[in-house]
């Protein structure tokens, strides 16, 4: 293992302090897993208005950074908290790029203004690191919104001796996001004119903010193995396949970890009644409480509860249910389903849930407290994606005992095994085509299952027993930063 590292990870959003999605999580728990591993971690992210919500205090530590885009400059204020003792989290204030309730879209759609936002917070990431005087070893970035920093790491910094020899490392959490841009965007990203061609950023006559982190990242990972292969093909790789498999030399696939100090039904706070692998008591309780909280009739107690925390956007699968929902809903069964996203989707689910009112809850949006819920006291949880990079609910589900039905794609396919009676083994159950009916087949086959009790609490306690906390993705994480600083340094890798 090598030695102690100094790591700056830069990132859109950061759990407790803003969310959308996965990557959130991934950004709050791994630098938790990097110290308790001994490494030195710093974080940079904006400063969003919910930012006060989350944190007790905030210090200024910087009265402003002048941050060149391009005729002009933009004037980045710098504040501080702790994500945890050891852990600095720096946000860069700017309120007429920041300040803002969402963090990419309004209700009319992409914030006009998301590429200069999102270049700002590049830039000012690395004035924060001289500034500040962070001296990382690699700046680990994510996603497309902060992908521009390794192009000005290779590009308009190799003669600053405080970040020349930094490493880079992108992760790509998504690669259907992409931060597509008009050329014009340009005039103020301040790269060298070269970088716009089809070797560099371009993109079939756009700016591509994630191609440029694809092209000059030092290395570049998913968050699972079976993603990393996948986005190297023409069916899952959205016009970047060709770039990534030149690259594939530096791509690598880590899967997502989870904070097992929230996802744990002993302990959680936001559940029911605690319940543990040895003693599944509590999970009963939590059925009941979670049938009360969606209005449900005490006696769906005695069914299967299928549950789905999702978007409801296309590539989640929710076709493939809205295909089979009424010849779901005939079997004997109930069903709760947290999520918003397309206007279509969630009115259809509103339309069920009227019409199904003894066997469906719908709660259109996203709610915390009621996600634990879902997962402690549903007996199924269901993710039937088209794509999906590495699906963290289904590992929240196994270690609540909530026995996982997804498609074999992505990590949903690196986590889950299939249930085999005849050996019994397996954690869940999966299938393969993109096709509704093998979607209800698959259910159908869980819920044979959930009648046999005592092989359903051993599949449930299998899935109870798996380790998917950060420890090891963490130590993988650590390989690859020193992949990154050695193949920056022009060093061998001794790891």
């Amino acid at each position: 293992m090598p030695g102690s590292l100094k790591v700056v990870i830069v990132a859109s959003e950061v759990v407790p302090f803003a969310k959308t999605g996965g990557l959130a999580d991934v950004t709050g728990a791994l630098p938790k897993a990097l110290t308790a591993l001994g490494h030195q971690v710093s974080v940079i992210m904006p400063r969003y208005p919910m930012v006060e919500r989350a944190v007790r205090s905030l210090e200024k530590i910087h009265d402003g950074i002048a941050v060149p885009m391009g005729a002009h400059t933009e004037k980045g204020v710098i504040w501080s908290a702790r994500v945890a003792p050891r852990i600095p989290i720096y946000f860069v204030e700017h309120p007429g790029l920041f300040s803002r309730e969402a963090l990419y879209t309004a209700a009319e759609g992409d914030y006009p203004d998301n590429a200069q936002r999102f270049a700002f917070l590049a830039k000012a990431a690395l004035l924060v690191c001289r500034e500040l005087n962070l001296q990382p070893d690699v700046i680990h970035c994510h996603d497309w919104q902060t992908a521009l920093l390794p192009a000005y790491l290779k590009t308009t910094q190799p003669h600053d001796d405080a970040l020349a020899s930094v490493g880079s490392l992108l992760t790509v959490h998504n690669l259907s996001y992409q931060g597509l841009f008009p050329p014009e965007v340009m005039t103020f990203l301040d790269l060298p004119p070269e970088t716009y061609t089809p070797e560099g950023i371009e993109f079939y006559g756009q700016v591509n903010y994630l191609k440029a982190g694809i092209v000059y990242a030092d290395v570049i990972n998913t968050v699972s193995r079976r993603y990393s292969q996948e986005i190297q093909t023409e069916e899952f790789g959205f016009g970047l396949d060709g770039i990534l498999r030149y690259r594939s030399q530096d791509v690598y696939g880590i899967l997502n970890g989870i904070d097992d100090r929230e996802w744990d039904p002993s302990s959680d706070r936001l559940i029911a009644a605690r319940y543990s692998r040895a003693d599944l008591s509590g999970k009963q309780l939590c059925k009941r409480d979670l049938l009360a909280t969606f209005g449900l009739p005490t006696e769906m107690a005695q069914v299967p509860l299928v549950g789905m925390i999702s978007r409801l956007v296309d590539h989640k699968g929710v076709d493939l249910l809205e295909n089979i929902v009424q010849r779901l809903l005939a079997l004997d069964l109930g069903l709760v389903l947290l999520g918003g996203g397309e206007a279509h989707y969630e009115a259809f689910w509103q339309q069920i849930q009227a019409r199904y009112p003894t066997k469906v809850g719908v709660c259109i949006g996203f709610d915390n407290t009621l996600a634990h819920k879902i997962e402690a006291g549903s007996d199924i949880f269901l993710m039937p994606s088209r794509f999906e990079p590495c699906g963290l609910n289904p590992l929240y589900s196994l270690r609540y005992g909530t026995v996982p039905v997804v498609r074999a794609i992505g990590g949903l396919d690196d986590t889950i095994e299939p249930y085999d009676p005849a050996l019994d083994r397996g954690n869940g159950f999966k299938f393969t085509p993109y096709e509704a009916e093998a979607l209800l087949t698959t259910l159908q086959q869980a819920l044979e299952v959930y009648r046999d009790r005592p092989a359903w609490e051993r599949l449930m306690r299998r899935g109870m027993a798996t380790d998917f906390s950060w420890t090891k993705p963490a130590q993988e994480y650590v390989m690859l930063y020193t992949r990154a600083a050695a193949k920056r340094r022009g060093t061998a890798v001794l790891v």
